[in-house]
């Protein structure tokens, strides 16, 4: 089940382990992509918490980790090539893992046709 928040996160929930990346809107916004800072294995985060910081030739961004939990896996790849995140980032490009989730906090999130009206209006806006 994926889900997403307003800030362009998304976040899989499957057999009590999710996995957080950032959407392809959020790469569109961002541009290239040259540095990721990622989170330490063992990090506990709450819902809305600065999980790492991307570069990219635009700006540093905060990415914000749309459920809690502790980091169990990183996504070693985007260290050596963070372009990964550009080029999959609802994919390969995955930033963690977290288990000990509150399931909960799934429910104050997007469905993915949620989602898309949100990208729809807010690009509606942006004109």
């Amino acid at each position: 089940m994926r889900k997403f928040n307003e800030t362009h996160q998304w976040v899989d929930y499957e057999e009590g382990v999710a996995t957080i990346g950032i959407t392809t809107r959020a790469v569109e916004k961002m541009g290239d992509i040259n540095y990721i800072e990622l989170p330490a294995i063992g990090a506990v985060f709450m819902q809305d918490d600065v999980l790492c910081i991307v570069e990219s030739a635009k700006a540093a961004s905060d990415v914000l980790t749309p459920v809690g939990g502790t980091v169990v896996e990183v996504n070693m790849h985007l260290e050596k090539t963070p372009e990964l995140i550009c080029a999959s980032p609802e994919g390969e490009g995955w930033i963690c893992r977290f288990s000990e989730v509150d399931t909960d906090e799934l429910e104050n999130l997007m469905t993915e046709e949620e989602y898309e009206i949100f990208v729809e209006k807010e690009i509606e806006g942006e004109e």
